[in-house]
């Protein structure tokens, strides 16, 4: 990739700011893209289905029609990610997170005052796609932009935030209801999250290393002709990505998980309910998702940078359809302990190596645009994840057959996964 001397010149004042750290300022934004994953959580599953019972016993409506309407917001999500990806590319990172934070503080106020329906979906709808979709797509895409050497260990340290919000929020959100009620919650998850997040987009987010005079990875400009990975980039536009058939192959090998975990997640303690353990346990070992993901998350990055990521998120498919054959055979408690530990596992196997897989087949000028189109298909599939498992659990009394049932999907991401096998493209010189 060519830099030019005007590039680096774009943002002096960020340049003697960056260039006066004695470590790379790469590691500083892995810092805060953790904390935007950390951040997300308002617009993420595993807390508002704590605001389930106390938001259905105040305003008395059913639970299907809650859960349609989170559907109906979580699929109007996934449509706006692709114009989320496209204002990324066009306004830079620092901008877009800074207008997102404000969103998110306005969202949780007007769930706040949720009151009738359509103000439940328009809430849901704002939500998942900033925190659940956009918070998501901007840190991911940050880390990618930063390194390239060095991409998947840096993507399994930010993602440590993902796993911290998920041990962390849960148990905050039900402790704010039970203190402050449910309206009162939404708006203090909100206060929290303008007070962490807003000061580090605006004085700390940089929208790539060459606006600031650096290389990815922290290479020195004289060493760029060592290093090929840095001078031999190739990018790809949106509509020359989306020709390859590698494309494809990424969009659809990934459905699984969003799917089949978001279902996994919100039946959980009905699931385990039915092999006989109690609720206070399987609320238990809901909370253990967030420190096994941490754990997860950190070894899965490191692997990421030494072994192909499409073997990688094969290996995540083969996890997931062990996991879904140890849950049928769970009767005692140590069992579901493991199951959560497998879960976390095709979980880490598949987000880290998926993330990192984007910006190494198509590199990072236009993988806004490219992302965003991928992250609509993810949040889409994540809408869907309650309904299988709650309709064949209808018709055949057994969470079981649902899982005999849903097995073909990863098998079927398992194949395209290693279909995915990296794009070829004519090298330009841009311009």
């Amino acid at each position: 990739m060519n830099i030019s001397k005007d590039q680096m010149k774009l943002f002096p004042e960020d340049s003697k700011i960056v260039n006066k750290l004695p470590f790379f300022y790469g590691w500083v934004i892995v810092f805060v893209s953790g904390i935007i994953l950390f951040c997300s959580a308002p617009g993420q599953t595993y807390v508002n289905s704590v605001f389930l019972e106390p938001m259905l016993n105040e305003l008395d409506w059913s639970r299907t029609t809650y859960s349609a309407t989170y559907t109906m917001g979580s699929l109007t999500a996934a449509v706006m990610m692709i114009i989320v990806g496209r204002v990324l590319d066009k306004f830079g990172y620092r901008l877009i997170l800074s207008i997102l934070c404000i969103l998110m503080g306005l969202s949780t106020l007007w769930m706040s005052n949720v009151d009738s329906i359509y103000k439940l979906f328009i809430a849901f709808a704002l939500l998942r796609t900033i925190g659940q979709g956009s918070f998501q797509l901007v840190s991911t895409n940050l880390v990618s932009t930063w390194f390239i050497k060095r991409r998947g260990f840096a993507t399994g340290i930010s993602s440590l935030g993902q796993g911290a919000s998920m041990f962390v929020f849960p148990l905050l959100a039900h402790l704010l209801i039970q203190n402050f009620g449910w309206r009162s919650s939404w708006q203090i998850l909100g206060i929290i999250v303008l007070g962490i997040l807003l000061p580090l987009a605006i004085f700390f987010v940089k929208d790539s290393p060459e606006k600031v005079g650096l290389l990815p990875d922290g290479v020195q400009k004289d060493e760029t002709d060592l290093d090929e990975e840095i001078t031999n980039e190739i990018n790809f536009t949106f509509g020359e990505a989306i020709v390859t058939k590698t494309f494809w192959f990424l969009v659809f090998s990934v459905v699984a998980t969003p799917l089949i975990i978001t279902g996994l997640h919100f039946h959980h303690v009905s699931i385990l309910a039915t092999k006989g353990l109690g609720s206070g346990f399987a609320a238990f070992t809901m909370s253990l998702f967030g420190p096994t993901a941490l754990i997860s998350n950190f070894f899965c990055g490191y692997l990421a940078d030494k072994i192909p990521n499409r073997f990688l998120m094969a290996c995540g498919q083969i996890s997931l359809i062990l996991t879904m054959l140890w849950l049928v055979t769970i009767s005692e408690t140590w069992q579901a302990v493991i199951y959560v530990s497998m879960a976390s596992l095709s979980m880490s196997l598949v987000h880290t190596s998926y993330t990192v897989i984007w910006a190494n087949y198509y590199g990072r000028k236009h993988l806004g645009s490219i992302r965003g189109f991928s992250s609509s298909a993810t949040v889409g599939f994540s809408a869907l994840g309650a309904l299988p498992f709650g309709i064949i659990y209808d018709r055949t009394q057994s969470y079981d057959q649902a899982l005999y049932y849903l097995i073909l999907i990863p098998i079927f991401c398992c194949i395209c996964s290693l279909m995915a096998t990296k794009p070829s493209k004519r090298l330009v010189i841009e311009k």
